[in-house]
């Protein structure tokens, strides 16, 4: 029970957007309906300006902090209940019950999740991450490459159970399915540089 109440809570949080709350009460606008059409930080950056994007992408990362500090108080949820329950807060923010289960893309919620669950890990691709946005200026790039790298570091390192890096490569996976058409763009040459006000529908 404690495990579905979890998992339950990490969903009902995760599907709060922050990003489609702070454009509807600046703007009046469905930020859905906008820009990229993505409900997340990049797309509020290109439609509001980066004060208002910093602060949706803090409040996404906050989202996957606080559902896994959720999980880690129920004394009783193993690990891996722990990390599916960041699993949850992602769906959630991806297809949020609220709004039709239409939202965003879940990078900054999964930046907050694998944080808690991997903080070694995530820190250096951090780094990598920020060092590929700042040569190349593709933000989806770099996500892509901080989604990857992170649970492919767990597995280096060695210090996570078969479970824990399963949940943690699902996680991947839902990302780059929600990056799809941005990989396609990246291929082409044709995706959006971080910045640019025009954003591809």
């Amino acid at each position: 029970m404690l495990i579905i109440l979890s998992i339950i809570l990490s969903y009902l949080i995760g599907a709060v957007s922050f990003s489609y709350l702070i454009t509807k009460k600046i703007k009046k606008i469905d930020i859905r309906k906008t820009g990229s059409g993505n409900a997340g930080a990049t797309n509020t950056q290109r439609i509001l300006g980066t004060g208002p994007a910093i602060g949706v992408l803090f409040l996404d990362i906050l989202k996957g902090i606080v559902c896994i500090l959720i999980a880690r108080f129920l004394l009783a949820v193993p690990d891996w209940a722990v990390v599916f329950s960041g699993f949850a807060a992602i769906l959630g923010h991806d297809f949020p019950v609220y709004y039709g289960f239409k939202g965003g893309k879940g990078v900054a919620t999964t930046i907050g999740v694998f944080f808690m669950i991997m903080p070694i890990e995530a820190l250096i691709a951090g780094l990598v991450t920020l060092a590929v946005i700042a040569l190349t200026r593709y933000v989806s790039l770099g996500s892509l490459i901080f989604l990857l790298l992170t649970p492919v570091l767990g597995v280096f390192f060695g210090t996570f159970s078969n479970a824990v890096l399963l949940i943690m490569f699902l996680i991947t996976v839902l990302a780059y399915f929600q990056h799809r058409a941005n990989i396609i763009r990246l291929i082409h040459g044709n995706e959006n540089k971080i910045g640019h006000k025009k954003a591809q529908a």
